[in-house]
């Protein structure tokens, strides 16, 4: 169990360092910025490469909505689940915490809003409250629907990594601007720690509907892959 956490701490630590790291300090660099199709590749690459790397020590779910997912559809511990989500919270803030030190590394340097999730007047593209949930929840719910045929029993063997990467790349393609896409309460959580104020005020959201939409999944999977069991 203690290499299980520790896998889900650094992996999630990875996807924050990456997907956020790459947000930050990248996308918009003078001249070479990689953009909003450069951020949306690293949060892709962040999961392929850890579910390569500790898919089989911990499943690589780095993400508390898709533990809840899986267990919901009865493909993992109930038992588990509540260490499993502490280790990947606490891994986010730790990669959180790495950016905070090189993002005020230097003259000058501010956070700015830290690649933190946010609705309204913290939405890239300033879309509401309502647009922002049903994004979130309905872009996690489809998440969680390729995570648990990508890794069912039918699937081809050796490709669940990159199926689940493809399809975190495209689902933030879709919502970085409405959301900044978060799709993930501990990334989500990690950010707005840093940023506080607003985004501690929007942060229910993000923790809410990513949860609603992969308990859904969870749901919808069991009648999916009936026949597996």
């Amino acid at each position: 169990m203690i290499k299980k956490l520790t896998a889900e701490f650094l992996g999630t630590m990875w996807l924050v360092l990456g997907g956020c790291g790459s947000a930050m300090l990248a996308a918009g660099f003078p001249e070479l910025g990689i953009g909003f199709v450069g951020v949306a590749l690293a949060f892709g690459l962040t999961v392929v490469t850890m579910a390569y790397a500790i898919g089989s020590i911990s499943g690589a779910h780095l993400n508390p909505a898709v533990s809840i997912g899986l267990w919901m559809g009865g493909r993992f511990s109930a038992k588990e689940l509540l260490p499993y989500i502490g280790s990947q919270i606490l891994g986010g803030i730790a990669g959180a915490a790495v950016l905070y030190i090189i993002v005020t590394g230097t003259e000058g340097g501010v956070i700015g809003d830290f690649a933190a999730n946010g609705y309204a007047e913290h939405s890239p593209g300033e879309f509401d409250m309502a647009a922002a949930f049903t994004t979130e929840f309905v872009m996690t719910f489809f998440f969680l629907i390729v995570i648990l045929g990508a890794t069912s029993k039918k699937a081809s063997p050796g490709f669940a990594g990159l199926a689940i990467g493809l399809c975190l790349t495209l689902i933030h393609l879709i919502s970085i601007p409405v959301t900044n896409t978060s799709v993930n309460p501990a990334r989500s959580i990690s950010q707005a720690i840093f940023v506080g104020d607003w985004a501690i005020g929007q942060l229910w959201l993000f923790i809410l509907a990513p949860i609603l939409g992969a308990i859904l999944a969870g749901l919808v999977s069991r009648f999916l892959f009936s026949d597996e069991k």
